[in-house]
């Protein structure tokens, strides 16, 4: 996507193209897209201009997203029995009417579930419940969740108080997505746009964190291994900020660990594992365990989408229809 079409409204629809709905190949399917989750990762991936950057990509390039929708067609190899099925997948090329995908991750949508709270399943839900196990949270621990207003944070809220946290710390950037917070079960909200936010933290949990879950990076993350207390974990899952800033060692003599979590990895290294969270993930959205707070706009008006993302107005995370 270029950047420029963000500064012109006019121009994205100028982008749109029509073409057939295509087949499916040797173990895809096809899918007839109900709502498409948007991931803050694609503003960073369409950014990157250094080669040397992680989120770099060559161009031209797709846009990921967690397509919810219903197998329309099952191409050789594939089960036949997927077809009519409702399902969620996290794919690398994901705007659009129909979509192909493949068949190993593809996550079976309960009956009844809205395509909102499905399209949690795939990436968002599975990160919230995957940097939680990493950070091995225990009953009655305390626990910080950095940027928690964003799709993963407003699940790991949730999840970590489902799990018997003892004190859910969350902190955000503006009144809003703190009362949006208050509101899921947060004991404790903080403003991390205050220079002084780590202070509060400090404050209210005298004693040190147990876990700190951060999605910013860079400065924020070096003052969360601050707050932590000898044995206490820190599970980096992202760096918003752009900032993949150096820990120094010294910061961990105190008994202290730092971990990352990536979702794709996971997957490869403990598939089954990663299978029954997905399975855990769309009981408890079922049960109305778990809350899925989206914000809706049409497939065409992706543009504007990718502005709210960059201007973070927004709590919870974005769906587009189409």
């Amino acid at each position: 996507m270029e950047d420029r079409a963000l500064a012109d409204p006019g121009r994205q629809r100028d982008l749109l193209e029509e073409a057939e709905a295509p087949a499916p190949g040797p173990g895809q399917v096809l899918i007839r897209t109900e709502a498409i989750g948007v991931n803050y990762v694609d503003v960073q991936l369409r950014r990157a201009t250094d080669p040397g950057s992680l989120y770099y990509r060559q161009l031209p390039a797709t846009l990921t997203g967690d397509v919810v929708g219903t197998v329309e067609a099952v191409g050789p190899g594939a089960d036949p029995s997927l077809a009519g099925g409702r399902v969620a997948v996290l794919l690398e090329d994901a705007y659009a009417d129909y979509v192909l995908a493949g068949t190993d991750w593809l996550v079976p949508v309960p009956s009844g579930l809205s395509p909102e709270a499905a399209s949690m399943l795939p990436t968002v839900g599975a990160v919230a419940l995957g940097t939680l196990r990493s950070g091995r949270l225990a009953q009655g621990e305390t626990v910080l969740i950095t940027a928690a207003a964003g799709g993963v944070g407003h699940l790991a809220v949730q999840l970590a108080r489902r799990q018997g946290a003892g004190l859910v710390v969350a902190t955000a950037g503006s009144a809003g997505k703190l009362e949006f917070l208050a509101g899921l079960g947060a004991d404790v909200v903080i403003d991390h746009s205050q220079p002084d936010w780590a202070d509060q933290a400090r404050a209210a949990v005298p004693d040190g964190l147990d876990v700190v879950l951060d999605a910013v990076g860079g400065a924020m993350l070096n003052a969360s291994i601050g707050l932590i207390r000898p044995l206490g974990r820190v599970v980096v899952y992202d760096a918003a900020s752009g900032d993949f800033a150096s820990i120094p060692a010294r910061s961990l003599f105190g008994l202290k660990t730092v971990t990352g979590f990536g979702l794709l990895l996971w997957r490869a290294t403990a598939p089954e594992r990663a299978r029954a969270d997905l399975a855990d993930l769309a009981r408890l959205f079922k049960a109305g365990g778990l809350r899925a707070c989206t914000h809706s706009l049409p497939l065409a008006d992706v543009v504007e989408a990718h502005r709210l993302l960059e201007n973070r107005t927004l709590p919870g995370r974005l769906i587009l229809v189409p």
